[in-house]
């Protein structure tokens, strides 16, 4: 296990380095630099200049990623560029917000689609089944942006049932947690402003994770140490729970290890639309900001992120495969 650790720690660094790189290259190819968003014909240019000399984005651009690496290896991502705060408070700032949106919209995609998945592989060709091959084929095929717009339409203009935007009633841009423990109707608040960026994504999201769970299901289903747990009495609730379940599970933990960035990245489109003040959000607002102190700061928590995400995976791995247990990390 240490030596598995060391060498994930090993192949960290080069990674790291590349997707940095890469990513501060290609963000500076786009014509232009943040001070486009000073479009007022006012502004002198030597204005301008002065503007971008502090910001450093005078120098060349590989000096410019040296002295980014340079203080990202100390932590410091440097500032936000139009709030002038550090890059690194925005985002603890703004992470508990994505976590809960995310997390319990994963929690709920996950324990819908292994059941779903499972039952329709066993009861295959029946009306359950062809109801839910329905169903992920629809969701599949339908964009989530234009989804969760068209539930904001039903459920808060024309039925006014729930909000359509922010996190709060009070102030829409508000992140604080807290505030949902500090009685019941913040509490309630809370939820009633998560029903539909949840909704969104779960269906979204159920809709593909339950047709893997259910091919993963069949191919297991037809292999032959079931037909010989069958053959020697076994009741089937345990030839299905016991010997099928757990091997048509090792697919779905690779989606988990892909999809875990995701619970702390937010979904950029969905946290856009519900105006959700999280890291999707604030990650459009860097990209149509060129705002790249930002950008660099999500790209490589996100790098990090994939790197752990697919090390729960492997040890996941070992836990539903008895085979893994045997080979080595």
């Amino acid at each position: 296990m240490r030596d598995f650790f060391l060498r994930r720690l090993i192949q960290l660094i080069p990674l790291l380095i590349g997707i940095s790189l890469i990513s501060f290259f290609v963000m500076h190819l786009a014509p232009g630099d943040p001070t486009n968003l000073f479009s007022d014909p006012s502004v002198k240019p030597e204005e301008l200049a002065r503007i971008r000399a502090n910001w450093g984005l005078d120098q060349p651009i590989p000096m410019q990623y040296l002295y980014w690496v340079k203080n990202a290896a100390r932590g410091d991502f440097g500032n936000d560029l139009l709030t002038g705060r550090p890059v690194t408070e925005e985002i603890v700032e703004r992470l508990p917000a994505t976590l809960l949106l995310m997390g319990v919209s994963t929690l709920v995609i996950f324990l819908l689609a292994i059941p779903l998945g499972v039952i329709s592989a066993v009861r295959k060709n029946s009306w359950f089944d062809k109801s839910v091959t329905i169903f992920t084929f629809v969701g599949m095929s339908t964009p989530a942006f234009w989804l969760g717009l068209m539930l904001m339409l039903l459920f808060s203009v024309i039925l006014g049932w729930l909000p359509a935007i922010g996190m709060y009633s009070s102030a829409a841009g508000n992140t604080d947690i807290r505030q949902a423990f500090t009685g019941l109707s913040g509490f309630i608040d809370l939820v009633r402003h998560m029903v539909l960026p949840v909704l969104t994504l779960a269906l979204v999201g159920l809709a593909g994770l339950t047709r893997f769970q259910r091919s993963a299901m069949l191919e297991v289903l037809g292999e032959d140490y079931i037909r010989t747990a069958r053959a020697k009495g076994l009741p089937e609730r345990t030839v299905i729970f016991k010997h099928a379940l757990r091997n048509a599970l090792i697919p779905i933990i690779t989606i988990f290890g892909l999809s875990f960035p995701d619970l702390f990245g937010g979904a950029f489109i969905i946290e856009t639309i519900f105006a959700w003040p999280g890291m999707g959000r604030l990650g459009v607002q860097a990209v149509f900001q060129r705002n790249y102190p930002v950008l660099m700061a999500m790209v490589v928590m996100s790098a990090v992120l994939i790197i752990i995400g697919n090390f729960i995976a492997d040890i996941l791995y070992r836990l539903a495969d008895p085979r893994q247990r045997k080979a080595k990390l």
